[in-house]
């Protein structure tokens, strides 16, 4: 990045511990957790039974009457990601044409969009008068779905499913028409769609940005999968707010489920020239590639991991030391999470035993996608009310990891915190966020 500074002045999130990005926080701050047995889909089957889903939720709350018609374009990955970007518009003061088209405040050629989003799995229910269509003597046949069966799906289908439509369906909507991008890497993209706003910030292409990423991965597609792999624990179906134990010895795998994480991020310039509340400051972000053959598991040396803290540390030149939090990846899968803990280590140094670390998936479960966006999200109300929350479930950290996991809450002033995140694919990514100084 270059000298220019960017800072993030709006947060919105949607998860299954809150509909807001304050709820998450007091949610999280009491200990809640928003994991429990799935009920978008009958799981019977299923290792794996358990979700972190949103209840109670309608994207028409979120969208303009004029928009309306739009929703039955519109996936879960969309609407989540609908309502976290409405939260964090509305957070930053900001006001778009799709909000109040008499009082727009932004230039939209200068606001720019980029998304982290997974591969969008399809509604079985709208498939399955097109297979049905396509069997003859009870198989599947392709030429019959040619003919036959593809006649069953409606000609815009596809349009709910594919990734760049979270940022689109908000663009619109809000009529963003600055640079756009949309980035699918798994659980590290909301991380790196945020570093990639920055850049495109940084280098003058735009004054303002909306960044972050959204996933519904409670989908019975999506669930079978991560079961076939082995990445879904089987275990405390029956219990699920112990199930997902980042870093802890009797983790036994990961759960899966939704939500959207967005920060605006704006030039300092730019914030201060509309006054703006800023909240923290991008001082470093860094990325990286390592890929481990055994593509859905990560390097165990986390190298990867490692690499893209060095650069984010690097670009924000501080120490170890000035440290004040790390909150990491952390899926609850024994492998993945020491290979973690050992890329932190190999960056920070003696430093890690020190730097309080605040794994959130035990709370918020594992939202692909969005991952990375909420932890920043959870970052920042972190830094704005200088608390840590306690961890959930790491009572016995794993042997070999020597990162030091708060299981109280902490009073504490909050200058610089780490996000970090990786992908199963290589890609890696580190954000340093920064107290604003004013």
């Amino acid at each position: 990045m270059s000298s220019a500074r960017v800072v993030i002045t709006g947060v919105g999130s949607i998860s299954s511990v809150g509909k807001t990005s304050s709820e998450m926080w007091e949610s999280l701050c009491a200990g809640g957790c928003g994991i429990d047995k799935i009920t978008a889909f009958d799981p019977v089957g299923f290792d794996c039974k358990i979700a972190g889903q949103v209840n109670d939720f309608k994207v028409r709350d979120y969208i303009p009457k004029s928009f309306r018609k739009s929703v039955k374009l519109m996936s879960r990955d969309i609407e989540l990601s609908i309502a976290a970007a409405d939260e964090a518009l509305r957070n930053s003061g900001i006001i778009t044409k799709g909000m109040d088209p008499e009082n727009v405040n932004v230039e939209a050629g200068r606001f720019a969009i980029n998304l982290g989003a997974g591969l969008i799995s399809c509604d079985l229910v709208e498939l399955e008068p097109s297979v049905s269509a396509s069997v003859v003597d009870g198989k599947f046949d392709i030429q019959k779905w040619g003919s036959d069966g593809i006649e069953q799906i409606t000609p815009l289908w596809l349009l709910k499913y594919l990734p760049n439509m979270l940022a689109c369906h908000i663009g619109i909507i809000h009529d963003i028409q600055g640079p756009s991008n949309s980035l699918t890497c798994s659980e590290v993209a909301g991380l790196l769609a945020i570093n990639e706003a920055a850049h495109i910030i940084a280098r003058g292409d735009s004054d303002i940005a909306l960044a972050g990423g959204a996933e519904a991965k409670v989908n019975p597609m999506i669930m079978i999968r991560q079961c076939l792999l082995g990445r879904a624990t089987s275990d405390n179906n029956d219990e699920p707010d112990k199930a997902l134990r980042p870093f802890d010895a009797d983790a036994k795998g990961s759960v899966f489920g939704e939500g959207a994480g967005i920060v605006i991020l704006e030039s300092i310039e730019h914030a201060k020239g509309r006054d703006a509340k800023i909240y923290a400051e991008l001082a470093g972000i860094g990325e990286s590639t390592n890929i481990n053959p055994v593509y859905e598991h990560l390097e165990a040396d986390g190298k990867g991991v490692q690499i893209a803290i060095e650069k984010a540390m690097a670009e924000a030149q501080i120490g170890a030391e000035e440290l004040d939090l790390i909150i990491p990846h952390g899926v609850g899968i024994a492998a993945d999470d020491l290979a973690e803990s050992k890329g932190i280590e190999a960056a920070l140094g003696e430093a890690v035993s020190k730097i309080p670390v605040w794994p959130t998936k035990s709370m918020v479960s594992n939202t692909g996608a969005a991952a990375g966006a909420i932890d920043v999200v959870a970052a920042v109300c972190a830094m704005r009310e200088g608390k840590i929350p306690a961890a959930k479930n790491c009572e016995n950290k794993i042997k070999g990891c020597n990162l030091n996991i708060v299981t109280e809450p902490v009073e504490a002033e909050l200058n610089y915190v780490l996000c970090c995140g990786y992908g199963y694919g290589g890609q890696t990514a580190a954000i340093v966020l920064k107290k604003f100084d004013g």
